[in-house]
This record gives C-alpha cells, structure tokens and sequence, in this order.
C-alpha cells in the first residue's frame, strides 16, 4: 500500500486546473483522478475546500489556517492558566 502524500495548497489548486483541463476533453471523473494520482473522493474535497482559488489565495488560507490554531492554544494555555490561578486564591492547592 502506498503510504499518503501531502500536498501543498499550491499544489493542489494547479492539479485542479490541471483536472479543470482533462475535464474539458471530455475525461470522466475516474481519469482525471487518476491523472491526479489521487483518488476520487479527494478530488472532490479538494473541489470543496478550494474552489476558485488562484495559488495566492491558497497561500493566504493556508497561513490564516496556521495562525488560528496557533491563536487557539494560545487562547487555551490563557484559560488552563486562568483556572489554575482561580484555584490557588480559592485555598485549593
């Protein structure tokens, strides 16, 4: 079994152009993922998350991505820190 790849959002909106391109001479859904080397499914989720994306955009959501998650554990550091510090001025320790 071929172990899994992980593409970049750049990678991703030019194999959907790419698939845009196979479409358009009349390949079905099957071929164009094949063409891909990616399955089906994929291609479809791909087609989702990132329709009308040029590379740039992608960029963009993948680093706004990156910064909410950052953003969320900072935020749940901030809260366990916050709790922690209501429970010692409770006498609790």
């Amino acid at each position: 079994m071929a172990g899994r790849k992980r593409h970049s959002a750049e990678d991703i909106v030019r194999k959907l152009r790419r698939a845009d391109e196979l479409a358009a001479e009349g390949k079905s859904t099957e071929q164009v993922a094949a063409a891909l080397e990616v399955s089906p499914q994929t291609s479809y989720n791909w087609r989702r998350s990132h329709r009308g994306m040029d590379v740039d955009a992608a960029k963009e959501l993948r680093e706004l991505r990156e910064q909410n998650s950052r953003l969320k554990r900072l935020l749940a550091d901030a809260e366990l820190e916050k709790d922690a510090l209501r429970e010692i001025a409770k006498g609790k320790f």
